[in-house]
């Protein structure tokens, strides 16, 4: 029996995308330590970030200056006070570039980095896969030891009030 081309084309596409795939990062497994290219176009380090804070919210989002992403970083700009209370530094990333991001924190007025993660490495390295054309949506709390503690996917405007719901409880 001869398998129509289109078959087996998509057949050759999901291996292909499951070899690209990284796996996913669990709660409870150690973060990822790599550099990457700020909206200023200088490097951060994330493992020196995670030492230097109780915590590391490390929060991705699919293109700087959209409806969805706006909401979601202005959520984690306006509960800042409560995060820095916890101790939490906030790291946003996505795939745009150095300039746009630059932008995005300008328009918004972001207190904190966002990554130009162009090459995709961050993205990587905390398990999303790279055939992605852009960040899926989600976050990362790290504590200071570098170990997961948090992570959700799909938040906007609530991405601040779940991870503080979180800390408030890990607090009581």
């Amino acid at each position: 029996m001869k398998l129509p081309r289109t078959l087996v084309l998509m057949f050759l596409f999901s291996l292909l995308i499951g070899f690209v795939r990284a796996e996913p990062l669990k709660v409870g497994e150690k973060a990822p330590v790599l550099s990457a290219k700020t909206d200023t176009g200088t490097t951060l380090d994330l493992g020196d970030t995670y030492k230097k804070n109780n915590y590391t919210l490390v929060w991705f989002y699919p293109r700087a200056l959209t409806g969805g992403c706006t909401k979601q970083g202005c959520s984690l700009r306006d509960a800042g006070a409560d995060l820095k209370k916890h101790g939490v530094a906030v790291v946003g990333v996505s795939t745009d570039a150095v300039e746009k991001q630059a932008e995005f924190k300008k328009m918004n007025n972001f207190p904190f980095p966002l990554l130009a993660d162009t090459d995709k490495k961050v993205m990587t390295a905390f398990g999303q896969s790279a055939v992605r054309p852009a960040a899926a949506r989600e976050a990362f709390l790290i504590d200071k030891s570098g170990k997961i503690v948090y992570h959700d996917t799909g938040m906007t405007d609530k991405q601040a009030e779940k991870v503080l719901a979180f800390l408030n409880e890990k607090k009581s």
